[in-house]
């Protein structure tokens, strides 16, 4: 049987270094005995943007960027989007296993018990101003909530670490929906613990308010849209270590409690190339305006006059699985809410790419940002909200990844290198001396 090794010789000294494999991978700091001297500090990789590089060991969600595969803990995303429930796929993704009927009620209390926050944190959000955006309202509330709960510092507990969970799961949509109310200066509304989890949270949102996009004034109400959040939910609430996750996964490891933790991650997922594609989906469509548009957007598509928004991925090199679950859902919305003309633009647009050669070739298939802003669009959620809606179903996700990174006996403060570019070693030189520095590097 071959060696699960690989070989490197150093051309520069001619020696040669067996390095061992397992799960396909290399240890980075196996590269560290590659030296060609003693005060040579050893080869180090370059990875700009992770492109490349395994910063941890999961068993949490499995992807098949080729394959078009997306798995929590082994379970088809498909599968559970049909037959399960977001609170049912955040235990999943906390404990590793679904639950029994008995653990899912149990779980389900529990999250009834916690979705009211602090009244203090109502005085908190209306220091905001009216215009503030959600994301940002909410990025600063759950970091607030670490001074409201100091045991959360406990992280080694894990008795401590589960009631987070629950206190997270509960609160988000609560926070989400205050952030929203306080941005159209409407009444907060408290959680209806008699509500399901995606049906309360619709409620928080416009309880009093018709949705704006509805023709459906009380189309908040409908099981359908509840439904169909839910899933969306699902969809969302992990998806491997992408840049909110690894940011999730870089602070805790300085043991920072989970509040704050989830505040970066959301902070990273508040960046428009992270948690805003859905957005940038909608105004290209609206840029192209009508369907008989669409061969001369392509076109300059082509000669890279215009981005394709909502198509390819960093990991899917096929159809993504969950833009094909968002799509069966999208028809069973605009039942309820009335029909966006847009979806008619988005159909079209997926037909003609996936019949042209110039995307084909080059893997470009429609991802879950493709159809989530219409449906939320039409849901009557502002497209300001949109980060919002996916950090309240990520956030299971997030803890899921903190509580095995919390377990993992390789767990080390994360400290990656860097490759110095700067000046050598310089004299300081008093300032009467100095000349003027070189235009544009200056703080003027």
């Amino acid at each position: 049987m071959p060696k699960e090794t690989v070989t490197i010789t150093d051309n520069r000294t001619g020696q040669s270094y067996e390095l061992p494999i397992e799960r396909g991978t290399i240890k980075a700091l196996d590269l560290r005995q590659i030296k060609t001297g003693p005060s040579d500090f050893g080869l180090m990789t370059y990875d700009p943007g992770y492109m490349n590089t395994a910063s941890c060991r999961s068993r949490i969600t499995f992807i098949d960027g080729d394959a078009g595969i997306l798995r929590y803990r082994g379970y088809p995303i498909e599968e559970l989007a049909e037959k399960s429930s977001y609170l049912e796929v955040a235990y999943l993704l906390w404990t590793g296993e679904l639950p029994t009927v008995e653990g899912l009620e149990r779980w389900k209390h529990g999250v009834r018990y916690h979705t009211m926050i602090h009244e203090s944190i109502k005085k908190f959000l209306d220091g905001f101003r009216h215009d503030a955006h959600p994301m940002g309202i909410l990025v600063s509330t759950v970091a607030a909530l670490a001074t409201f709960y100091p045991e959360a510092k406990n992280i080694e507990d894990p008795e401590t670490r589960r009631i987070q969970f629950y206190r997270l799961i509960s609160k988000m949509p609560t926070l989400a929906a205050f952030a929203y109310r306080h941005s159209v200066g409407m009444p907060y509304v408290y959680p209806d613990n008699s509500l399901g989890y995606a049906e309360n949270f619709l409620n928080m949102m416009f309880h009093g308010r018709e949705p704006v996009g509805s023709l459906n004034p009380d189309s908040h109400h409908s099981p359908v849209l509840a439904r169909a959040l839910d899933v969306l939910f699902m969809l969302h609430a992990d998806h491997e270590q992408n840049c909110s996750t690894s940011s999730m996964r870089m602070v805790s490891s300085a043991f920072t409690d989970p509040y704050t933790s989830v505040a970066a991650a959301a902070a990273a997922l508040y960046g428009p190339l992270h948690g805003g594609a859905n957005e940038a989906v909608l105004r290209m469509l609206r840029e192209i305006g009508h369907v008989q548009n669409i061969p001369t957007f392509v076109a300059a598509v082509k000669r890279g006059e215009r981005k394709l928004m909502g198509f390819g991925h960093r990991v899917y090199k096929s159809y993504d699985p969950r833009a094909k679950v968002i799509k069966y859902w999208a028809d069973r919305v605009f039942e309820v809410t009335g029909h966006n003309p847009l979806i008619d633009i988005a159909l079209k647009l997926e037909e003609i790419a996936l019949a042209d050669d110039y995307f084909i070739s080059r893997k470009l298939y429609p991802n879950v940002d493709f159809y989530s802003g219409i449906i939320y669009e039409a849901m009557g959620f502002p497209t300001d909200m949109f980060p919002v809606l996916f950090a309240i179903p990520r956030t299971a996700g997030w803890l899921a990844q903190w509580r095995e990174s919390l377990e993992d006996p390789d767990l080390k403060i994360a400290r990656p290198r860097q490759i110095y570019l700067g000046p050598e070693q310089r004299s300081y030189v008093a300032i009467d001396k100095r000349r003027d520095s070189v235009e544009g590097n200056g703080i003027e």
